[in-house]
């Protein structure tokens, strides 16, 4: 059976004992294949790396929590005469209204910043990111002067728990958001993201475009749903 080695190949091969210096240098160069560069390719991946399906993964089952309290929410109202329950008020609308378009409103310059980071432009970016901050800021200064204003206490009743696990656990969500902008902020305060590198961005967007979409289902379940009868 004749070898499946060239004459080329035969020549350039080297003797069992050389140094791996030696070997490296006597592949031939059509064979040599450099290590990828790209961190999403170095680990053999297609799409999205690592750091955003974590994210979406972290998202998923926050979604479900949410879900499951705002379940539980409805499951003790269409089993309670009297909603809010102990004769409490039902929340007031107008600030909290104007505070829930404060919330969605913030994510409006991410989208701006987003675009602008993908054109190299790190200056805007930060604009947006500090409009974005302040906005979210804002809102969470609210939610904890709402906290002093409420004539009830977690312990009251099933409303009263139920009211203050879920807004507290939301404005919990705001407050890491907050931590997440300010990390984003010092990293494109000192040049460490631009239009080649802005995943940061991108995963911290993706949070905070969730924390505002269950905010509307906060809103309209607890705010909303208990004006009407």
């Amino acid at each position: 059976m004749s070898s499946a080695t060239s004459p080329a190949d035969a020549r350039a091969a080297p003797p069992p004992d050389a140094p791996a210096e030696v070997v490296a240098h006597a592949v031939p160069a059509a064979r040599r294949v450099a290590p990828p560069t790209d961190p999403v390719l170095a680990t053999g991946r297609r799409g999205q790396p690592v750091a955003w399906w974590g994210l979406a993964w972290l998202i998923a089952t926050e979604a479900m929590l949410f879900g499951g309290l705002l379940s539980a929410w409805f499951f003790v109202r269409a089993n309670t005469p009297e909603w809010p329950q102990g004769g409490i008020e039902p929340p007031e609308l107008p600030r909290i209204g104007v505070f829930t378009v404060v919330l969605l409103a913030s994510s409006l310059p991410l989208f701006w910043g987003e675009a602008a980071i993908r054109r190299g432009q790190v200056g805007r970016l930060r604009l947006a990111l500090a409009i974005s901050f302040l906005l979210g800021a804002a809102f969470l200064f609210h939610q904890g002067l709402e906290y002093t204003e409420l004539a009830f206490g977690a312990r009251d009743n099933a409303y009263a728990s139920l009211f203050w696990t879920i807004t507290a656990l939301h404005g919990l969500h705001v407050a890491v958001g907050l931590v997440m902008s300010l990390v984003v902020q010092v990293k494109a305060a000192t040049r460490r993201i631009d239009a080649d590198h802005h995943m940061t961005v991108k995963i911290f967007s993706l949070y905070w475009h969730f924390v505002d979409v269950v905010w509307i289902a906060v809103f309209s379940s607890l705010y909303l749903s208990t004006h009407l009868r």
